[in-house]
């Protein structure tokens, strides 16, 4: 038995086949034609789908499709996908009219955190939050095994609690989220600001124009000392290490797995993240502790994830 993962992304989409182990064991990929419509994205998905497999096979149990955007995953609808321009698309009718499987569809950020709770550095839990911190901070969450999607399937926003009233302005119209802060929009932005203000900080030889600061920028100057880069970092760890107790708190995770560009940083990250936890007593005395872990499935993780819908 296998199913079909897709992942949809803003450039590109990734489709696999993956077996009931996790692995995939066939790849294919096609362009994301945002020109040229939902329609012409699920007849290219469609067409390379019918590449890889025999839509007939009986071993086929279906095909899971992870989507950036607000998601109703009961029906495979997509409500929102900002960066495919797409608004109240049926997916999952869309593709069925090509390939008769079923089909599910589920926020990418959803399907990441079921991809490595099954199958990555969670798989000896059944109860993770996977944060994923890209350009925004997104989540999911996985209890008692499941995946977690609340009321009307729209869970988990995990990146549009606040973590600072009246803080920065965030992407969604509110003041202060943990995307405000802990995404690596936030961080670049940070970092400019630090920069600016120190014109002796280390951060100006790493990156010796603004427009070259990334992720990295602040961490790898605060490996080596740098005061203002290690503000910005500090700045960094105390909001998503609250934020993390905050989900702690609500949902009691075994661990919480970092995704995403800025967790790439590993143990230099992770060690601070800890350490802050534990000084406050991971939320308060005697709170349950939760690991701090690093996604390891990468780039394949919305592909597994997205196939485990069926597992």
């Amino acid at each position: 038995m296998y199913s079909i993962g897709v992942d949809i992304g803003g450039m590109s989409v990734k489709i696999g086949l993956v077996n009931e182990k996790g692995e995939i064991f066939k790849r294919g990929k096609t362009a994301t034609d945002v020109a040229g419509g939902a329609d012409k994205i699920v007849s290219d998905i469609a067409k390379v789908i019918c590449e890889l497999a025999d839509p007939s096979d009986a071993d086929l149990a279906g095909i899971g499709i992870g989507c950036p955007g607000t998601i109703s995953s009961a029906i495979g609808v997509v409500d929102k996908a900002y960066n495919l321009n797409w608004e109240n698309v049926a997916l999952a009718d869309m593709l069925g009219k090509y390939i008769n499987k079923p089909i599910k569809v589920s926020n990418d950020a959803n399907v990441a955190a079921l991809g490595e709770t099954m199958f990555g550095v969670g798989k000896k839990y059944t109860d993770t939050i996977l944060l994923t911190l890209g350009t925004g901070v997104g989540g999911g969450v996985i209890i008692n095994g499941e995946l977690y999607e609340g009321a009307f399937s729209k869970g988990a926003e995990l990146g549009h609690v606040v973590v600072r009233v009246d803080g920065e302005q965030c992407s969604c119209g509110r003041r202060g989220c943990l995307e405000a802060y802990c995404s690596a929009t936030a961080l670049i932005r940070d970092t400019k600001a630090a920069m600016v203000a120190d014109k002796t900080s280390a951060m100006w030889k790493f990156s010796p124009d603004l427009e070259q600061v990334d992720g990295r920028t602040a961490f790898e100057c605060s490996k080596k000392g740098d005061a203002a880069a290690t503000k910005v970092v500090d700045n960094y760890v105390k909001f998503l290490a609250e934020g993390m107790m905050n989900f702690a708190n609500v949902f009691r995770p075994q661990a919480i797995i970092l995704g995403g560009g800025v967790s790439a940083q590993g143990k230099y990250l992770t060690d601070k993240l800890e350490a802050y936890c534990k000084a406050l007593d991971h939320g308060f005395a005697g709170a349950p502790v939760f690991e701090i872990l690093v996604a390891e499935l990468g780039n394949d993780a919305g592909i597994i994830g997205a196939a485990a819908l069926l597992f």
